[in-house]
């Protein structure tokens, strides 16, 4: 073995396996198995050194640092709404409207969009045509050409182009039965390029013929639903597919998308998918890659004990006052963020203790904040006389 896939022998630098977190450890034992001899020992010491620095100390106030560290810079944050040249309909809302976005938790965001990576060979361009039909959803209006009420006979007629039927492998009788399956009350039959569609009762049936033309154009037809545009572009010497829209679970279920790479810029689909751990990691993917953007300088820590408090219950909360706010046990701390009233006279009804814990309730009392230098506490015991 040689460069990276050589190691250390644990054996020799026992006595720094316990001053280090495991996988940190590890992956010294694998990076300085390139450096000589004489300088392993020396790099080992100088990282632990690194590692006890970064701790923080008992009382440090990291949660203030790091409202302070994410908050002057979200100040010089832009209101872009970037989108891909040639092609209008690919919006990607960045800056601070994103980061909005993710620290709200919100359900549904401005711009949904999915990086689909390929296995191979599609990942080296093959077919990728195919692939992007395959994902892109198509609806009923797409492929009518024409489309009219015939009033004389009750009936409604579809002109079909075949040439797009064939572009994505479909048939006439397909079309039919998907038709008959999202309008049961209407009967479909192919005739040539045409289908005619009739309805099966007799009440008011003009009317419920220009319903239907209406409705019919929304009819999904292929693809994946959610998944509005597709855009293959090449990323560090493979093709990956940038999408407008969202649908995870369909995604990670076709045989040619590469799941382990794949993701979505929705944190709320990815928990529903994946999990809260996964979640967390995309708030953290996402924040970083705004602030990296934005030519801001943010340490990840910060952006982890963020992502940590919105998911620390078991679901993403986000940091308003129906999420984490809420669920704070401070009566004080409630109240300052939004709605004081109804706090205060909801815990006076219940009867609530503020032990007073925290920082921003101490600072509205106006009493030294439980951190630094006013974390220790002097207790003094007289001598009875």
């Amino acid at each position: 073995m040689t460069g990276k896939e050589k190691m250390l022998e644990k054996s020799e630098f026992k006595e720094f396996e316990k001053k280090l977190p495991k996988k940190v450890f590890e992956t010294a034992l694998q990076e300085f198995a390139t450096l000589p001899k004489s300088k392993q020992k020396k790099a080992m010491e100088l990282l632990v050194k690194q590692y006890l620095n970064s701790l923080a100390e008992p009382g440090e106030c990291v949660g203030l640092v790091t409202a302070q560290s994410i908050g002057e810079p979200g100040t010089q944050m832009t209101l872009n709404t970037f989108h891909f040249a040639g092609v209008s309909e690919m919006n990607v809302t960045t800056g601070l409207p994103r980061l909005i976005e993710i620290l709200d938790a919100r359900k549904s965001i401005s711009t949904a969009m999915m990086t689909i990576y390929l296995k191979k060979p599609y990942s080296e361009g093959k077919d990728l045509d195919v692939i992007a039909r395959k994902l892109k959803a198509m609806h009923m209006e797409e492929f009518i050409e024409e489309i009219s009420v015939d009033i004389a006979s009750l009936q409604l007629r579809l002109k079909i182009k075949k040439q797009k039927l064939g572009d994505y492998d479909l048939r006439m009788d397909k079309i039919s039965r998907i038709l008959k399956k999202n309008f049961k009350n209407f009967d479909f039959k192919v005739d040539n390029e045409f289908i005619i569609a009739k309805p099966l009762t007799r009440e008011d049936p003009l009317k419920q013929l220009y319903r239907l033309r209406e409705r019919v154009k929304t009819v999904f037809v292929s693809g994946v639903k959610g998944i509005k545009y597709v855009l293959p572009v090449k990323r560090e010497g493979e093709y990956v597919i940038l999408t407008s829209g969202t649908n995870l679970k369909e995604v990670l279920n076709l045989e040619f998308v590469d799941g382990s790479r794949t993701r979505t810029n929705d944190i709320l689909e990815v928990e529903s998918i994946l999990g809260v751990e996964a979640a967390r990691q995309a708030i953290v993917d996402e924040v970083y890659d705004i602030i990296q953007r934005q030519g801001l300088n943010v340490d990840v820590r910060h952006i982890l004990l963020v992502a940590d408090t919105m998911c620390f219950n078991g679901k993403v909360q986000g940091v308003t006052r129906y999420g984490i706010v809420k669920e704070k046990p401070s009566v004080l701390a409630r109240a300052s963020f939004e709605t004081p009233i109804r706090h205060f006279v909801e815990a006076s009804v219940l009867g609530e203790i503020d032990s007073l814990n925290s920082v921003l309730e101490n600072v509205m009392i106006n009493q030294p904040i439980p951190i630094g230098t006013g974390l220790p506490r002097l207790v003094m015991k007289r001598e009875e006389k």
